[in-house]
C-alpha cells in the first residue's frame, strides 16, 4: 500500500505531540511493508527545531503554500490512501483537496479530537471545517469511547475509528540509570492544564522539600513560581525521553479539559512512560481505566496529598503492569496493522460499491 499523509510535523517535536505520534505509527506500517510520503508544511519555528530531517521509515517533503502543494498531486492521486492530520495550517483547504485529488481512500487522523469538536461548536474551523468531516472515509480519532458515535451521528462521518497514540517499544524500555527526580512531568504547557500541575506536582514539591521534581516542556510563562526543588528543562527531545522516564521514580499525566470531559483520550505520554515500566500518577478520566488498571498499573490521584502518599511508596510491580498494558495493547506494531486493517476494508467497500454501481 501507498499511503501519503499531510500532518502538523514529522521532522520537529518542538511544542507538539503530534510528531512522536506520527514517528512511531509510521515506522510500524512501513515495517509491515508499505510506502509513505509524509508531505509537512515548512514553517519557520520547525524549521529550526528539526529532530528527524532525514526519517529511515518514509519520505519526508515540505510545502510552502497551497500552491506549492499541488507539485504533489500526482503522489496523491497515485496512493492507495491519503492522510490528513489535525492542526495542519490551512487544514480545510487541505482537506478538500485532498478530497478532491485522491483517487484512493481518504481519511483524518485528529489527534485532537475533543479540542477540535470544541473549536467546530464555538464555529472555529481553523484545520476542520463540519461540511468537509463527511468527504473522508474514515474518521481516525485520537478519542475513543462515544465520541465516535457523535462524530458519525452529528457530524455525518462514514466511518468513524478510535486510533490511539502509540509508543515505539523498541526505543522505549526499562533503562538502568540512576533517579534523578522522585517525580517528572514532561509536556508543553497548556493553560487548562497548568492548574492541575499546580496542584499535583507544584504543591507537592512545595510541601516536600527533600524531594526532586523536573518539569520538561517549552513555552511555559515567566512569571510560574517554581519551588526550587523543581528542575526545569526547555526541550527534551523524543531520543532522551526514555532516558527521562528511567531516571523518574514515578512521572505524572496531566491531561486538558476538553479531553478529560470527552474520556477515552490517553496521551501518548502515558505509553511511553508505561513502555518505560515507569510508575504513572495521573489526573481522572473516563476510560482510563480500558488502559491501566487503576490501583494496579496506574495511581489516579485528585489532591498533592495523594501524590504525596504515592511518592512515599514504592511502584516498581505498577511499572511493571503498566508495560505489560502497554506490549499488550498500545504498541506501534498493534497500532499500524489497526491502520492497515482500516484502510483494507475501507477500499474493499469502495470496490463494492463501485462493482454494485456498474451492474
Amino acid at each position: 500500500m501507498k499511503l501519503v499523509v499531510l500532518g502538523l510535523s514529522l521532522s520537529s517535536s518542538w511544542g507538539n505531540g503530534h510528531a512522536t505520534t506520527f514517528r512511531a505509527l509510521l515506522a510500524a506500517f512501513a515495517a509491515r511493508g508499505h510506502e509513505v510520503l509524509f508531505l509537512e508544511r515548512d514553517v519557520p519555528w520547525y524549521a529550526g527545531n528539526r529532530d528527524l530531517p532525514d526519517p529511515y521509515f518514509c519520505r519526508l517533503a515540505y510545502y510552502t503554500s497551497m500552491a506549492d502543494l499541488e507539485h504533489w498531486a500526482d503522489e496523491v492521486a497515485g496512493a492507495d490512501a491519503v492522510m490528513v492530520g489535525s492542526y495542519v495550517p490551512d487544514g480545510v483547504e487541505v482537506g478538500r483537496w485532498a478530497q478532491a485529488t485522491a483517487r484512493g481512500v481518504t481519511c483524518f487522523y485528529d489527534i485532537d479530537t475533543p479540542v477540535t469538536l470544541a473549536k467546530l461548536a464555538r464555529g472555529d474551523h481553523e484545520y476542520l471545517s463540519p461540511e468537509v468531516i463527511p468527504g473522508y472515509d474514515i474518521y481516525f480519532s485520537f478519542t475513543g469511547g462515544p465520541t465516535l458515535q457523535r462524530l458519525e451521528q452529528e457530524f455525518g462521518s462514514p466511518q468513524a475509528r478510535a486510533l490511539y497514540c502509540s509508543v515505539d517499544t523498541a526505543r522505549y524500555q526499562p533503562l538502568d540509570v540512576p533517579k534523578q527526580w522522585d517525580l517528572s512531568y514532561l509536556g508543553t504547557y497548556s493553560p487548562d492544564r497548568q492548574p492541575t500541575l499546580e496542584r499535583l506536582l507544584l504543591e507537592p514539591a512545595r510541601k516536600c522539600p527533600d524531594k526532586r521534581f523536573v518539569v520538561a516542556g517549552p513555552q511555559y510563562p515567566f512569571d510560574i513560581d517554581w519551588p526550587a526543588n523543581v528542575e526545569r528543562i526547555e526541550h527534551l527531545p523524543p531520543a532522551e525521553h526514555p532516558v527521562f522516564y528511567a531516571a523518574s521514580r514515578f512521572t505524572l499525566n496531566v491531561t486538558r479539559a476538553d479531553m478529560i470531559a470527552a474520556g477515552w483520550s490517553p496521551s501518548v505520554r502515558l505509553f511511553e512512560a508505561g513502555a518505560c515500566g515507569t510508575p504513572i500518577i495521573s489526573d481522572r478520566w473516563p476510560g482510563i481505566e480500558d488502559v491501566f488498571t487503576p490501583g494496579e498499573a496506574i495511581v489516579l490521584a485528585d489532591t498533592a496529598g495523594e501524590v504525596i502518599a504515592a511518592l512515599d511508596g514504592e511502584a516498581s510491580d505498577m511499572g511493571e503492569a503498566a508495560r505489560q498494558a502497554v506490549l499488550a495493547g498500545h504498541s506501534a506494531e498493534i497500532r499500524a496493522q489497526q491502520l492497515e486493517q482500516d484502510l483494507h476494508a475501507r477500499q474493499h467497500d469502495r470496490a463494492a460499491s463501485t462493482r454494485k454501481v456498474m451492474a
